[in-house]
């Protein structure tokens, strides 16, 4: 049964609103980036699908090189305004020139252009999201707590998209076209990230942590290299990523030609997030009882059950589909809180182990991996439709438009049924955890990363001391 949490961890419902808030931008600029602007970009400004899904592949891979980078320099970076927040501040001009240049093209816009504002938007982005990330990571050290932080964040974001799907529905109900639906996006975002980041840089104080001991690259490298919860992370976190941004990208094809269910496409995903928000809550109570990871590794075995469903859905029929995606949607927030509550807990063993907080670095590494499954799946999903001829505004024969749905449904399934049975093993639950923030509690993270049992100040200490003392001092948690 879960203990109480201790004062010092438990998080304000006031913090917990104003971190959630930059959500909002979040989400209104990730949504559109998975699933609306690539097709957009293929389609209505005439790009092609082979060179969009080219320009969207390439530019996310230089995002994935931004993010170790970032954080990186959100874990050493210290000014008046902490390590976190300075970096959403600055985060604000860059995102809005790019929401204006990505999200108001002119038809017939270049490639090259498109480039430059995704190059603009990602560094930008990475800037924002993953300086939000390890500070949400920070803001309690608890175990359950860490799940509650997460999934505020989980819960704004999905408000967010559920917001920002009302858009484009709105705007086609009054007869606007498709880059008056894009630029609602750009605007949504141009309004609400100021207030977002506002709002939680002045009401949320960060954690002072001191300065982290001096350890060599080798010893801050082996850590991340032998950190077994990590590699269970990062692994499903990747191959979710994949299964994810293909079924994003290929969400309106399926919906349009596979169904037959355009004009009710956006209302199938406002219908799904929103028993997202709706379920978020119950979820929180199922993982404070089964644990985080097999609270997700259960909620990824009913995703393989599920997806394949889609299979038997009649064609053109509304209902049917809702139904469906209702019951996708009372599971959807589970995967993205827990995997970075998880992460949050998988950082306290690197802490242990260097006696560095290096939350930054952790969440950049989660970040990375979902990025480049999505990455590839945009270029992957987009290569393959010019691959089989499929043309969404075109008649195309039911071979081709069986062809799409089976890159819709088969990989998804499959992924989902690989994460769940690799995270039941996941070995990093409360107990373990907890004695991880025991060893760090009591090393006392300031200016030795051995503390009282050795007696090392790894400032004055070689590196291979260094790396000597932290092998046999420090326990080796969850293995």
């Amino acid at each position: 049964m879960a203990k109480t949490v201790a004062p010092e961890d438990r998080v304000k419902g006031s913090w917990l609103f104003a971190y959630a808030l930059p959500g909002l931008p979040i989400a209104a600029l990730g949504l559109p980036l998975a699933v609306y602007l690539p097709n957009f970009y293929a389609v209505e400004v005439g790009l092609g699908y082979a060179v969009a899904g080219s320009v969207f592949l390439l530019t996310r891979v230089l995002d994935i090189f931004l993010d170790p980078i970032m954080g990186v320099v959100s874990d050493r970076v210290r000014t008046p305004w902490g390590r976190r927040r300075i970096w959403m501040v600055l985060s604000v001009p860059l995102m809005v020139t790019a929401s204006v240049m990505l999200f108001m093209p002119a038809h017939g816009t270049t490639w090259d252009t498109t480039a430059r504002a995704l190059v603009l938007m990602f560094v930008a982005w990475t800037m924002l999201t993953i300086s939000h990330l390890a500070w949400g990571g920070e803001l309690s050290s608890d175990y359950h707590e860490r799940s509650r932080v997460t999934a505020s964040r989980e819960a704004a974001y999905i408000i967010g998209m559920f917001t920002v799907l009302l858009l484009p529905y709105l705007i086609q109900t009054q007869g606007g076209d498709k880059f008056a639906q894009i630029a609602a996006f750009g605007w949504y975002v141009i309004i609400t990230l100021p207030i977002g980041v506002a709002v939680a840089v002045w009401v949320i104080k960060e954690r002072d942590l001191p300065p982290s001991p001096h350890i060599s690259l080798a010893v801050a490298f082996g850590a991340i290299a032998n950190n077994k919860p990590l590699r269970y992370v990062l692994f499903c976190d990747l191959i979710a990523g994949l299964s994810g941004g293909m079924v994003a990208t290929l969400f309106l094809a399926m919906t349009t030609v596979g169904l037959q269910l355009g004009k009710q496409a956006s209302l199938l995903l406002l219908i799904y997030f929103a028993m997202g928000v709706l379920f978020i809550p119950p979820m929180l109570w199922v993982s404070r009882r089964l644990g985080k990871h097999r609270t997700l590794s259960v909620s990824s075995i009913i995703n393989f059950l599920l997806i394949p469903c889609i299979f038997l859905l009649p064609k053109g029929e509304f209902l049917p589909a809702a139904g469906l995606w209702t019951l996708f949607g009372l599971n959807m927030a589970v995967g993205p809180f827990l995997f970075r509550a998880i992460m949050a807990d998988v950082a306290d063993h690197d802490h242990a182990e260097t006696g560095q907080a290096r939350a930054g670095v952790y969440f950049a590494m989660l970040a990375l991996t979902n990025k480049l499954g999505y990455s590839v799946a945009i270029g992957l999903s987009f290569w393959t439709l010019a691959l089989i001829g499929f043309q969404e505004k075109a008649p195309n024969t039911p071979e081709v438009v069986g062809a799409m749905m089976l890159l819709y449904i088969v990989p998804a399934s499959l992924v989902s049924l690989i994460v769940g049975l690799v995270m039941w093993r996941f070995p990093l639950d409360e107990k373990k955890q907890r004695e991880l923030r025991r060893v760090i509690d009591e090393r006392g993270v300031a200016g030795s990363a051995i503390g009282a049992s050795t007696g090392l100040d790894l400032e004055g200490t070689k590196d291979e001391e260094a790396a000597e003392a932290m092998g046999s001092a420090v326990p080796r948690p969850a293995e």
